[in-house]
């Protein structure tokens, strides 16, 4: 029974303990916020001790008094004092609060004397900090945490736009561990807002994927990232963490957190991190030392330092020294132009590639700037050669140092020459006739394959590398050369010491003295295998395309011979009782498109006349040699005395199995002259046009696939009574097609035209084919029937 009391004793003990612990806790927090209270009180007992010449002790009944009257506490009063007297960006921050808060005027009032306070009292926790982590842990928890906050972190930024943790509050001791430094070029949201030297907003890290401190601990928080800098100097980053996706903040906000910034730059210009010392990078740099500097370099330099504006802005950059290789592009003296202001002195510098925006970039950030070839006529000469510099630009504590080199213009074109040569594979060289001395240039010993520590080959030599069969033509070279002494050039075989044959021209003129004597030889050579080999390969596709236009024009008159051996263009009247008929054919314009079009109008034994018109897909001998095929099979099967339907089926067997992967569409018909009815079906082609009286229009759209398609087929048959005067018509697509009409329209276009009065059967085809607006450029069949 003594174990359970013994543990009752032993957790009361413990839970007393805690308790004590968070008591003196609790204690600790209110002497740090009383302290905080009495610096901002004793801030305005000081103003009203300036204002009012007063003492301290009358300065203090006096706020006392003051502060009841306006039933205010002592240190809310006092800061609503400060901000009288400041008129900074604090005291514009809580004003802006005030007049934007919604809701009751009472309440907007108390609250922006809180945001006032809140303010102050991080102000004045700041400057009474020691050390960059205090400052940190103030602002989280005088002026952050009320608007939801959780977390801080201040970062310094270094002369590489590194950045480096000075201060933080609500991160762990091992992720501000992890974090401590941030080498430059590393994506985060503060290398965001210093790069970019704007304040970042982003409402979710996981969104925007974005590495930053914190990330693990709140993946979905919303961070502010805000430049902390003076005087167009960025000192560092202040970036906030809220632990739930950022809402857009009122604008009264963002002055608040913009006042936190600018706190923090003073404090991060003043202040070392905690237990460091001051980097030695960011002591104010001694111009003289910068003046020595530029005085000791071989290219134009300017030292420039900062010149702020009344209300502490960056304005301008004063030029503190110019060096002696500087020369001014306006002849003004060396010493008329130090302690000028830039934008003054130069005003195309705001203008010129952007040359002032670099330099503050610079200035702002503290990471160098380096360009090659950068158009500088804003410091140069203003010739467009001279004005094409190299440059540089860097941050010495406060000051800058611009340098920059003119590209020698001899530098300039040598190197050009060599790019040439490389790109042009040519190696140059030179040959003394005197002394028998050779230079060569690298890229000659690369074409010959020796290396820059062998001997030069002589032109007397040039035969012995070469392949024999070019001895003739070169032994003509070095005789025009060296004996009648005129510029002259050959090509020939080069064979290497690695047994690569290369394809080379040499070029080479004769250097002569006042009286005409042979001193030397120079010249170049050039590598043109590959313009060898592309004029072979080319030479062989002319030779090929040559025989293939030659099989073309072969079998495309071949085609030709046999469509007009069955099917003549123009052909003598069919000899039918009570019927007139007649054709037209009119071939393709180009040969090369000769196609598979085909007709047909026969008396058959039983007295009826097939009427037929065809189209093989496709052009050539092979739609020829179909179109055969088709129109043969369909008279054979017409005389067994079959319908067009039955007619058209045996016919896509044909199609289908007796020729090679032939697909044609037809329409076929059968007239009887004793009934004047006409049987017809389709094949997937056009319908037959019917013309009686004034009016024309197509028979009905009978059910019928293409020919070839399938092994099996069956097509409708329908018949038409016709009547004397009547004419029908049947033709191919090529009457018709064009590329950008739809057939519909097409059609209506042929009915227009049919229509129309005619003198006779044969002026009426003449007529369609003249006015077809068909633009395929395809053959035509035309048929023409009409009842007499």
């Amino acid at each position: 029974m003594q174990a359970p009391a013994q543990g009752s004793q032993q957790t009361s003990s413990v839970g007393r303990l805690a308790a004590t612990v968070e008591r003196l806790r609790a204690e600790v927090r209110a002497a740090h916020a009383a302290a905080d209270g009495r610096a901002l009180v004793e801030v305005a007992k000081g103003i009203m001790i300036e204002r009012l010449g007063c003492g301290p002790a009358q300065a203090a009944r006096q706020l006392a008094e003051l502060a009841d009257q306006a039933g205010l506490s002592p240190m809310e009063f006092a800061a609503d004092i400060i901000n009288q007297a400041a008129h900074d960006q604090v005291a514009e921050a809580a004003g802006e609060f005030v007049r934007q808060a919604n809701g009751d005027p009472q309440a907007g009032e108390d609250e922006g004397v809180s945001v006032s306070v809140r303010l102050r009292t991080a102000e004045s926790a700041a400057l009474a900090a020691d050390d960059t982590q205090a400052v940190a842990e103030s602002l989280l928890e005088h002026a952050l945490a009320p608007l939801g906050a959780t977390a801080v972190a201040v970062w310094t930024a270094g002369s590489d736009a590194s950045l480096t943790l000075r201060g933080h509050a609500g991160f762990s001791t091992d992720e501000a561990g992890r974090w401590r430094y941030v080498p430059p070029g590393v994506a985060t949201v503060a290398r965001q807002a210093l790069s970019e030297r704007r304040t970042i907003r982003i409402p979710s890290l996981a969104e925007a994927r974005v590495p930053s401190i914190g990330q693990k601990q709140s993946p979905d928080g919303g961070r502010v990232a805000l430049p902390a800098g003076t005087g167009g100097r960025i000192h560092g980053v202040l970036e906030i963490c809220w632990p739930e996706p950022l809402k857009p903040q009122a604008p009264a906000i963002a002055r608040q957190i913009d006042a936190l910034a600018e706190l923090c730059a003073h404090t991060l210009e003043s202040l070392p991190a905690a237990g460091t010392e001051l980097p030695a990078g960011r002591e104010p740099a001694d111009v003289s030392e910068l003046v020595d500097l530029a005085d000791g370099l071989y290219d134009p330099a300017l030292v420039l330092t900062p010149h702020l504006d009344p209300e502490g802005h960056l304005a301008d950059f004063r030029v503190r020294h110019v060096n002696r290789r500087f020369l001014d592009p306006a002849g003004r003296p060396r010493n008329a132009v130090s302690g000028a202001l830039l934008l003054e002195a130069y005003p195309m510098a705001a203008g010129d590639s952007e040359l002032f925006e670099k330099i503050e970039r610079v200035y702002a950030t503290g990471e160098p700037f380096r360009a090659e070839r950068m158009t500088l006529t804003a410091l140069v000469d203003q010739v467009p050669l001279a004005s094409v510099a190299d440059l540089s630009i860097s941050r010495h504590g406060g000051s800058l140092l611009l340098i920059w080199r003119i590209e020698d213009e001899t530098a300039r074109l040598a190197s050009l020459l060599q790019h040439a040569q490389r790109l042009g594979r040519i190696g140059g060289f030179e040959e003394n006739l005197v002394t028998g001395e050779i230079t060569w240039n690298g890229q000659l010993f690369g074409l010959y394959g020796r290396a820059v520590t062998d001997n030069p080959v002589s032109l007397q030599d040039l035969a012995d590398h070469a392949h024999p069969d070019d001895g003739v033509a070169i032994s003509r070279f070095l005789q025009a050369v060296l004996h009648h002494r005129r510029p002259t050039s050959t090509a020939f075989r080069l064979q290497r010491p690695d047994g690569v044959t290369r394809h080379i021209r040499v070029i080479a003129e004769p250097v002569l003295d006042a009286d005409d004597r042979l001193l030397a030889v120079r010249g170049a050579y050039q590598d043109i295998s590959s313009q060898h080999w592309t004029e072979v390969a080319l030479a062989a596709t002319r030779d090929q395309l040559a025989h293939t236009e030659q099989e073309s024009a072969e079998r495309n008159r071949l085609a030709l011979q046999l469509q007009h051996a069955i099917m003549p263009p123009t052909r003598d009247p069919l000899d039918a009782p009570g019927l007139q008929v007649a054709v037209h054919y009119r071939p393709a314009e180009t040969e090369s498109l000769v196609g598979g079009d085909w007709y047909d109008a026969v008396v058959l034994p039983s007295k009826r006349i097939l009427l037929c018109v065809g189209d093989v897909a496709g052009h050539g001998i092979e739609a020829a040699t179909g179109m055969v095929v088709l129109r043969n099979a369909m008279r054979g099967l017409a005389v067994t005395g079959a319908g067009p339907g039955q007619l058209l089926s045996w016919l896509n067997i044909v199609a289908h199995h007796l020729t090679e992967q032939v697909t044609a569409t037809a329409v076929c018909g059968l007239y009887d002259p004793q009934t004047r009815i006409l049987r017809w079906a389709r094949a997937g082609h056009l319908p037959p046009v019917l013309v009686r009286g004034r009016k024309a229009d197509t028979l009905p759209l009978l059910g019928g696939m293409l020919l070839g398609a399938l092994a099996e087929a069956q097509y409708q048959e329908d018949e038409v009574q016709l009547e004397p005067d009547d004419t029908l018509l049947m033709y191919t697509d090529g009457l018709v097609e064009r590329r950008d009409t739809a057939v519909h329209d097409s059609l209506t276009q042929l009915l227009a035209t049919a229509q129309a009065p005619a003198a006779s059967l044969e002026r009426r085809l003449d007529r369609l084919l003249t006015h077809s607006k068909s633009d395929t450029d395809d053959d035509t069949c035309l048929i023409g029937v009409q009842v007499s």
